[in-house]
């Protein structure tokens, strides 16, 4: 669904109430006309002097007739309800189940598009759409540093973002975690590259291996070029990450039969920075991994979660307990549902 709505909103707060309140008023007097004024304000939890302005509008507009036995609909009203019908229901239904997931992850800001990205590809693209239009709200003008994560979803959200975004903004896109090691397609190095070739910015790679030990880190670190990078990660002001499941990262990560069998005895459901969670959300294993560290978030401006589909429903619930609140989540209505039935 196109998210304009969204951001109309933000410059005409009640814009989406008014325009909800109005058609469900349409929709019921279509329902069950003719309609009393006091009979409708009790159906629709309204007071009678608010449904009173609301019919009074309509009924300029052309929308309504009134006579002794109720309101019903004009030609013009009719057509209304009949046009915006399927719209409505869709915007209403995602109004309503956004709320609930930003209730029930505290505040943190959810957006949900429709589908399931498991059942349709072209779902995981409108999200990635949304994640343009969400950094062309947020990010501020000027220089921009967004560190990126790799992943199948990233790789789509890459496609989606276009070259309004440096309209009046210098972005650099950096590699948040060091990515050789996976299919180069959806390395980080490959996605902030992408990134950057779409919004004509720039772009900075690092190449190190996605996981190292203890003993090759340290050297590794004392590299100029890496250096470099390094602090281009940390002083970055918005970060773009998926949420994977815990076991397919895990083998997707080419781990050990031996780690993947202890993340399940460890209740592991999800993996997002290199840090395995169990459902409450506390982790349960740590990959050593050169780049942003999950702690980091809570100093960016800017943090965008990307997930979708009901397989990572229980991943997303898990991670959303370790967000930072400043976070906004995008993610799609397999995933909500899955979600919100707990």
């Amino acid at each position: 669904m196109n998210r304009e709505l969204e951001w109309i909103q933000t410059v005409v707060p009640d814009m989406i109430d008014v325009l909800s309140r109005r058609f469900l008023i349409l929709k019921k007097i279509k329902t069950d006309r003719p309609v009393g004024r006091r009979t409708l304000a009790a159906q629709l939890k309204l007071s009678e002097r608010a449904l009173r302005t609301e019919t009074d509008f309509l009924k300029e507009q052309g929308l309504i007739d009134s006579s002794k036995s109720g309101m019903t609909l004009t030609e013009n009203g009719a057509l209304v309800v009949r046009s915006l019908g399927e719209f409505m229901d869709q915007m209403l239904t995602l109004q309503a189940t956004e709320k609930e997931l930003t209730a029930l992850f505290g505040g943190i800001r959810c957006l949900v598009v429709p589908g399931d990205s498991d059942e349709d590809e072209a779902v995981t693209c409108s999200m990635g759409q949304t994640v343009n239009e969400i950094l062309q709200a947020l990010l501020p003008q000027g220089h921009n540093i967004i560190a990126v994560m790799g992943g199948t979803t990233m790789a789509a959200v890459a496609q989606s973002l276009d070259s309004e975004l440096t309209t009046g903004r210098d972005l650099m896109f950096v590699p948040a975690r060091g990515g050789i090691g996976e299919r180069v397609d959806v390395q980080a190095n490959n996605i902030s590259a992408q990134m950057a070739e779409r919004t004509k910015g720039q772009h900075r790679a690092l190449y190190v291996p996605e996981h190292v030990s203890e003993k090759t880190y340290e050297p590794l670190l004392r590299e100029p070029a890496v250096r470099e990078v390094i602090e281009m990660i940390r002083q970055s002001n918005a970060v773009i990450h998926s949420i994977g499941e815990a076991i397919p990262m895990a083998k997707r990560r080419s781990m050990s039969q031996t780690a993947i069998d202890s993340l399940k005895q460890k209740g592991a459901v999800g993996e997002a920075f290199g840090y395995f969670f169990n459902e409450k959300g506390e982790v349960v294993q740590k990959l050593s991994r050169i780049g942003l560290q999950l702690e980091d978030l809570a100093s960016m401006k800017c943090v965008v979660a990307v997930a979708g589909g009901s397989s990572k429903g229980h991943a997303i619930a898990a991670y959303m307990k370790l967000a930072p609140s400043q976070t906004y989540l995008i993610t799609d209505q397999g995933a909500a549902n899955m979600i919100l039935k707990g």
